[in-house]
C-alpha cells in the first residue's frame, strides 16, 4: 500500500468516527424566570360585617384606607379593629394642601 492511501484510509475512518454534530439548536438560558406569589392585599371585613377586637379589616400598601374609630393602623399600613363591633366605611372629601380635593375612605368599627 502506498502511504498516500494509508493516509486517506486513517483520515476518512477518523474523520468519520470523531465527527460529532449537534442535532438541536443550543436553546441558551432565560433570565426572566422567577415569579413571586400574590401578597394577598385587599379589603378583609366588609362594611357592616362584624369585626373582632384584633381581627384585620384591611391590608394595603400605604394608606390607602385611613384608620377612623376604635381601630388601629400596623406599621404594614393594616388597618386592625381594636374593639369587638360593626365595620363602617365612611368617604370624605379632603382638600390637599395643592388645593385639589380627594375622597378618601375612612374605617370605623362601632362597638354592638
Amino acid at each position: 500500500m502506498h502511504l498516500s492511501q494509508i493516509f486517506v484510509k486513517l483520515y476518512t475512518r477518523s474523520y468519520l468516527i470523531n465527527k460529532t454534530m449537534a442535532h438541536k439548536k443550543a436553546g441558551g438560558s432565560s433570565k426572566n424566570n422567577r415569579n413571586s406569589p400574590g401578597q394577598r392585599l385587599g379589603v378583609k371585613i366588609y362594611d357592616s360585617e362584624r369585626a373582632n377586637a384584633g381581627n384585620i379589616i384591611v391590608r394595603q400598601r400605604g394608606t390607602k384606607f385611613l384608620p377612623g374609630k376604635n381601630v388601629i393602623l400596623g406599621k404594614d399600613h393594616s388597618i386592625l379593629a381594636k374593639i369587638a363591633g360593626k365595620v363602617v366605611f365612611q368617604q370624605k372629601r379632603i382638600r390637599k394642601f395643592d388645593g385639589r380635593r380627594k375622597t378618601q375612605v375612612i374605617v370605623n368599627v362601632m362597638a354592638a
